[in-house]
Order: structure tokens, then C-alpha cells, then sequence
């Protein structure tokens, strides 16, 4: 099959479908600026939201006649006349037109027993209800897509009826008509038997369908990536995979195997990919998953001794496309199974400018094996990694030293005496003792716990030293208890990912005395920023 060439329309669905997925919220301006980043992305249509069903999607439509679009399509998003109405009166169809869109997308039922069973109307009526519709927009100057709701699973139910729904949209102006696995349920193998079955049923849609697969089966990016090669001109997909229930088809999937796997043209640049997926999870304050194809962190993270060694010598062995191609990186982790090659790769990575040899290497691989044995991961870890090595070669430079640090912690009736409250009512103090260059610190904190109350008062005292530390923040604190049947005697490790609004770097503690496992970790982040900071 030869695809080289040709282009494949991106619709994008996040906006609406994506906001359907639980635990994804978008407020009007999240909304507005995800539509304005999918448009620099370069997909081809981005479906806006359910016109009239909401204050906020109304809003947006608004706002959004005042801007323009670069290269998508803004679609406005709607259904199929209610039953026993006109199409003129009908609000929703009313809220559609006043959109300002030049494209509008409605779904309907194609599977025979939920027009009768859930909209309890004939299917001759259904039938009239998308020609209605569609034939009214087509009237108001809109070029309309008809969602095919339920398609697969109506066409096993009775094609002849499916059928007879996609051929009413076509008749009454459809542009195109989108083909519906909405309950995620079809399997790829049944979705390529119908829409083959199909085409050759209606000639007339063969280049002109569109495919919305959901991923209730995980079979969503497969479903929507075999439509195309049947002759799919359009690819529904939402950002990272957000939708209803289990989800959608994932642009970060789709894209990238229709355009590097297939040669099918889809956006201009693969390469903003990476930031796009995880400046989004920003956007809709959700976490990332680490391990998405193409976008996820550890994509192109290696771990085993001899995978690293493989990719070194040839990247390709490990690596189905080079990183870069996607705008994500490769990164070799660190851990026991790890051997010279891959701490050699991974020094040079982290310090390409340092002199290094193998039995350099050899000291690190053993250390990190000792350490692993006490409970250390270096794996999500760099900054202490870097730290640990130029400890072993003796280059760490000494930025200051620690002294001592004492800990007092307060549970009474009355906290506030001690400064800082929590909502437990136990409040935390803390003295560090820190010198540098001759000139000593000693200075106090309260916080919201002890390893709060530590860190201010470390921060306190380094900031009299180095000003820059101002800048520098917490992103995450996570704890793992390593041997849970010891239970309170257990050994913890700490990993504490910080920040100083440029970049991000991650530290690792390990201790029986969880404050002690925090304070190592602060103290490495400490370092690491001031290591790698013009002073």
C-alpha cells in the first residue's frame, strides 16, 4: 500500500471527550488555551465542546470568534434533532448555528435498538431525525460530520439499518460520515471485516469516513490506525488518551505511527509532541503516565546492564525511532543490574566534560551495588547520582558544611505558641549549624512538620551565603517504607524532586530515621543547585 503522501486529517477531541474522562475538569481559559496549542500542534480539526449544554462551552465558542486559528478547523459539536421537533426550533441545533463555526459535528443513532429502546422513537423516525438535521445545518452554511453512534456494534445488531442511517446522512449533505466503536467494546478484527463490508455497501463513503474509536478493549490506537489503512481520511484521537470511561484513540500514539511507521502525512512537527503531552497534564492537573509510547518519561529510559551497552554502540537495537524525532530524550538508569558501560554511559551523559576511564567506572558500579543493598535507587535519582560520583572521584566541591541540626517536635493544645500550625495541631522547630568559608550560621525555623521546619531553616541559612537558593522550590516529597514487617523500625527511603522554575532534578535519602532520609536528600538538592548555578 503506498501512503506515502498522503494526509491523513487530525481531528482532535479533547475538548469534548476529553473532558468527559474522570478526573479532567477544564476551566474556560484551560479550554481556550489547549484549542490554541493544538492548533500550533497542526492537527486539522478540533472539536470544541457540546454547544448549548453548558454555560462555559457556550463561552468558548464566543471567545473563540474572536480569535483566529492558524491552521485547524474549529468544529462545533452537537446532536441529532430531539424527536417530534423541528430542527428550527430545536435549542441545540439553535446553539450549534450561533457557534460561529464553519464546521459542526453531530452523532446519531445508528444502532437500531437504542432508537427505539433509548430515544423510544420508530427507526423510520430516527432515520427522518439525521436526515432533518443534517439537511437543516447544510441550510445555515455548515459542513457537517455526522458521528455515526454505536456503528459497529449497530451494524452486527442489523446492518441493513446502520447502513440505512449512514446512507440518510450522506443524502441530506454530510461531508463526511465518522465511524463509532462508542462502546470500546469491537475488536480490530471485527472492525476491519465492517468497514470493508461497508464500503462495499456504500461506495460513495470510501475515502470520505472518518473513524472514533474508544479503548475499552485497549485495542483504540490499533482500531483507529486499521481504519486508515481501509481507507479512513479522518483519525479521531484526543490528547494522551482522555475520554469516557477507558478512554480515547491517543494523538501521542496515533500520530506518531501513522506519520514514522506508515509515511502518512498528519502534522507538520513530531517534535513538539513531547512538551505538548506533558505541558497538557498541566493544564487539566493530572499526572502523566510515565510509561506512554512516544510522550512518556521512560520511553526511551533504558535500565539493563546490556541494553545500555547495545544502545551505546548502536541506538537502534533498543530504539524504534530516535527520541529526538518525538522531542523526548533517551536516558540510561542506574541501578544494581547496572554494569561499566552503562555508568559510563551515564556519566557522560550527566557530565560530558569530566575525565572518566573504566576503572573509575568500576568504583561506581560497586558503590551503587552497595548502596542499592541498604535500600538506594538511583533510577529517578540523577542529581544524587551526580553527586555520588563526584564523591567517589573526589571533585564534589564543598559548598558548606553541615555541623549539626536538631529537630523538635511539638503536639499540644495550644500550637500557635510554637508559630506554625498544621491542621493536626503539631508544629515543628528546627536549628541548623552550617559554616562555610570560615563564617558560621546558626540559624531557626518553624514549619508544618519536621522535615518543613529543616528545610527553612537550612534554606535560611544557605540564602545568607548563596541568594540564588531564593529560587529554588519543592516539587514533590515522596516516602517508601523498604521493609514494611518492620514495621516504625523500618528503613525508609526519601526522594525529593526539586525545582528552581528552570530546571528539575531529583534526589535520593535513605534511612531508619525518616527525617535524616529527608535531610540527605535536601542537603544533595542543595548541592546539586548550587553545583550547577552561575555563582
Amino acid at each position: 500500500m503506498d501512503t506515502q503522501g498522503k494526509h491523513i486529517s487530525i481531528y482532535d477531541t479533547t475538548l469534548r471527550e476529553g473532558s468527559q474522562c474522570v478526573g479532567i475538569s477544564f476551566t474556560l481559559a484551560d479550554k481556550l488555551s489547549l484549542c490554541m496549542e493544538l492548533d500550533r500542534l497542526g492537527v486539522d480539526f478540533i472539536e470544541g465542546g457540546l454547544a448549548g449544554s453548558s454555560p462555559k462551552d457556550d463561552s468558548f465558542y464566543k471567545e473563540m470568534q474572536k480569535r483566529t486559528l492558524t491552521h485547524a478547523k474549529l468544529v462545533a459539536f452537537g446532536q441529532t434533532v430531539r424527536q417530534k421537533t423541528s430542527p428550527a426550533n430545536d435549542k441545540m441545533l439553535q446553539s450549534l448555528v450561533e457557534a460561529g463555526t464553519s464546521y459542526v459535528a453531530v452523532f446519531g443513532k445508528t444502532h437500531i435498538s437504542h432508537a427505539t429502546d433509548i430515544l423510544g422513537v420508530t427507526p423510520d423516525e430516527n432515520v427522518s431525525m439525521i436526515s432533518d438535521t443534517v439537511a437543516y445545518l447544510k441550510s445555515k452554511g455548515k459542513k457537517v460530520f455526522f458521528d455515526a453512534e454505536q456503528y459497529f456494534d449497530g451494524f452486527k445488531a442489523d446492518k441493513d439499518y446502520s447502513i440505512r442511517c449512514l446512507k440518510a446522512a450522506l443524502d441530506a449533505g454530510a461531508e463526511t460520515v465518522v465511524l463509532c466503536d462508542t462502546n470500546g467494546g469491537v475488536l480490530p478484527f471485527e472492525i476491519e471485516e465492517i468497514i470493508k463490508e461497508t464500503v462495499t455497501l456504500v461506495p460513495e463513503i470510501s475515502g470520505k469516513f472518518g473513524i472514533h474509536a474508544h479503548n475499552d478493549c485497549g485495542t483504540a490506537d490499533y482500531s483507529t490506525i486499521l481504519a486508515v489503512r481501509l481507507g479512513a481520511g479522518i483519525a479521531q484521537v484526543a490528547v494522551n488518551g482522555w475520554g469516557e470511561r477507558c478512554g480515547n484513540a491517543n494523538l501521542f500514539t496515533v500520530v506518531p505511527n501513522l506519520t514514522l511507521k506508515l509515511g502518512y502525512g498528519t502534522i507538520p512537527d513530531l517534535t513538539v509532541l513531547y512538551d505538548l503531552a506533558h505541558s497538557s497534564c498541566e493544564t487539566a492537573n493530572t499526572k502523566m503516565w510515565e510509561f506512554s509510547p512516544y510522550v512518556g518519561k521512560h520511553a526511551f529510559r533504558h535500565k539493563a546492564g546490556t541494553h545500555i551497552d547495545a544502545v551505546v554502540k548502536k541506538a537502534s537495537s533498543y530504539e524504534h525511532i530516535e527520541p529526538e524525532t518525538v522531542g523526548n530524550t533517551r536516558q540510561f538508569m542506574l541501578s544494581e543490574q547496572s554494569g561499566r558501560a552503562a555508568v559510563t554511559a551515564k556519566v557522560k551523559q550527566l557530565l560530558p566534560r569530566l575525565g572518566f576511564d573504566s576503572s573509575d567506572a568500576t568504583l561506581i558500579v560497586d558503590k551503587i551495588k552497595a548502596l542499592e543493598l541498604e535500600g538506594y535507587s538511583f533510577e529517578g535519582a540523577d542529581a544524587s547520582f551526580e553527586m555520588l560520583v563526584k564523591d567517589i572521584l573526589g571533585i564534589r566541591r564543598s559548598w558548606f558544611t553541615l555541623n549539626t541540626y536538631k529537630v523538635v517536635v511539638f503536639d499540644n493544645d495550644d500550637p500557635k505558641a510554637h508559630g506554625t500550625e498544621d491542621s493536626s495541631g503539631v508544629t515543628a522547630s528546627a536549628i541548623v549549624d552550617v559554616t562555610y568559608d570560615n563564617r558560621r550560621e546558626i540559624t531557626a525555623d518553624n514549619g508544618i512538620g519536621p522535615v518543613d521546619a529543616l528545610d527553612k531553616a537550612l534554606r535560611k541559612a544557605l540564602t545568607s551565603f548563596y541568594p540564588a537558593i531564593a529560587n529554588m522550590y519543592l516539587v514533590d516529597y515522596k516516602v517508601r517504607v523498604l521493609e514494611s514487617r518492620l514495621a516504625t523500625a523500618s528503613v525508609v527511603r526519601v526522594v525529593i524532586e526539586s525545582s528552581d522554575g528552570q530546571r528539575t532534578w531529583c534526589t535520593v535519602g535513605v534511612s531508619g530515621d525518616i527525617i535524616k532520609a529527608s535531610f540527605d536528600a535536601l542537603v544533595d538538592s542543595y548541592t546539586y543547585m548550587l553545583d550547577n548555578t552561575v555563582m
